[in-house]
């Protein structure tokens, strides 16, 4: 499962003010989910199963009603891949948002991917 679907079925289920979503388990949509949990995207999430019949279990995170996650930009798509250095990183809605992006060091922000000096395949911006 690509982490487009993921994202996706996030964006969908606070749309329709959902609790909780789950979706199929994959090391990448763990690390990603990771990082909306530091930056307080999401409540949290659960591993459940195992081996080939894993899934995530995601709590959703509202405030005043709203979904926390206003917007959502996917840059690299499977037509086209985006990678960027560590000095092309910006900060996205002026530092109100974040940019996930895939390194060699795993998948990190824009702001530690710059800070750790190294690019990478930026995957989207959240805010």
């Amino acid at each position: 499962m690509a982490y487009t679907d993921l994202i996706t079925k996030i964006r969908n289920a606070q749309a329709v003010k959902k609790e909780n979503v789950k979706t199929s388990y994959s090391k990448m949509s763990e690390a990603i989910l990771e990082l909306l949990l530091k930056h307080h995207y999401i409540d949290g999430f659960e591993k459940k199963g195992r081996g080939p019949k894993k899934i995530l279990d995601i709590r959703l995170r509202y405030d005043e009603g709203q979904g926390i996650i206003r917007g959502i930009r996917f840059m690299s798509k499977p037509s086209r891949r985006l990678y960027i250095g560590y000095r092309d990183v910006r900060p996205v809605k002026h530092g109100f948002g974040l940019s996930v992006v895939s390194t060699p060091k795993g998948i990190v922000t824009g702001m530690e991917a710059k800070k750790a000096k190294v690019g990478g395949e930026i995957l989207l911006e959240i805010w």
